[in-house]
């Protein structure tokens, strides 16, 4: 029987294009000497080590391979071989914990950047990722149901409403600005520790708005649980504009909702150390603003 004349044979190397490839990097060199204790672990040396990764990806990429990135922790890779019962001494078992961590740990892909910059990128998306997890377990944890006097008889205070409502005070806050390049800053003190979400959005003069997904969601999961946990916390934004100075403004996380803080206040908060609480010079060329009135939420708020 002849083939049929639509039938095309697929070689083995057109097929490996459409195989995303994951690589996983020992970032310093404490985890790579952690590494050096297996046997199989073939490499000596560490920035010869990340070099020869290097080449790999740049070898994967001019094959027309999508390459991501992600960080190998020989900490957590003892407690995973230990938890499947997998022999950690081995290149298998290394691939299927590189394979799970890209899964559902932090990732970046590889577009030909340095090593260095990459695992830079890398060290950011991991504690972006981290401080997710951590909102996201606040929210979990303190999402309630309760009456409040900015929503009217009954407000709802889970998780997903919190976000909700979170994500609607960003847009009010990014309208109230009007157009420019702005850095904002989340940070709400939880339990001993420091939740920080740092956002980067570009708004032009007709209301549209240009931000990276993922630095949304850290953003506004944080502004979330502040809002749950009713902390004191606050939110910092610089703004550029062409032919500007820079312009600093701030508000302060209070009753569930962002309030203006005054020029003074910005000035002070601005300009102390936060460490020693002395104060340190302003920023040449940078204007010191009130925040600007949010509207609180309402049952028709968009």
């Amino acid at each position: 029987m002849s083939r049929s004349r639509n039938h095309r044979t697929v070689s083995p190397r057109a097929l490996r294009r459409e195989v995303p490839s994951t690589v996983a990097l020992l970032a310093d060199g404490d985890d790579f000497a952690a590494m050096r204790r297996y046997t199989t672990f073939a490499f000596a040396d560490h920035d010869e080590y990340l070099e020869r990764m290097h080449q790999l990806m740049r070898s994967l990429t001019a094959q027309g391979i999508h390459v991501t990135a992600t960080l190998f922790d020989p900490a957590e890779y003892a407690h995973y071989c230990e938890d499947t019962g997998q022999e950690p001494d081995t290149p298998a078992t290394r691939t299927r914990y590189t394979a799970e961590v890209a899964a559902l740990g932090a990732a970046v892909r590889y577009r030909g950047q340095p090593v260095g910059r990459l695992i830079a990128e890398l060290v950011t998306e991991s504690g972006r990722r981290a401080t997710w997890e951590r909102a996201t377990q606040l929210l979990a944890r303190d999402g309630r149901f309760e009456r409040c006097e900015r929503c009217g008889d009954g407000s709802s205070r889970k998780p997903h409403d919190m976000f909700e409502r979170a994500s609607h005070a960003l847009m009010r806050l990014l309208e109230s600005v009007g157009s420019g390049i702005h850095h904002i800053v989340c940070s709400i003190p939880a339990e001993q520790q420091q939740l920080i979400g740092v956002l980067h959005a570009e708004c032009d003069q007709h209301g549209s708005v240009r931000l990276a997904e993922s630095e949304a969601l850290v953003f506004c999961t944080v502004l979330a649980a502040g809002m749950a946990i009713d902390s004191p916390g606050g939110v910092v934004m610089r703004t550029s504009r062409p032919d500007e100075p820079d312009r600093v403004r701030g508000w302060t996380l209070r009753d569930g909702r962002l309030q203006p803080l005054t020029e003074a206040e910005v000035f002070n908060a601005y300009c102390t150390d936060a460490d020693t609480g002395e104060p340190v010079p302003p920023e040449p060329g940078v204007v010191y603003s009130a925040g600007t009135d949010i509207p609180p939420c309402t049952p028709d708020a968009p």
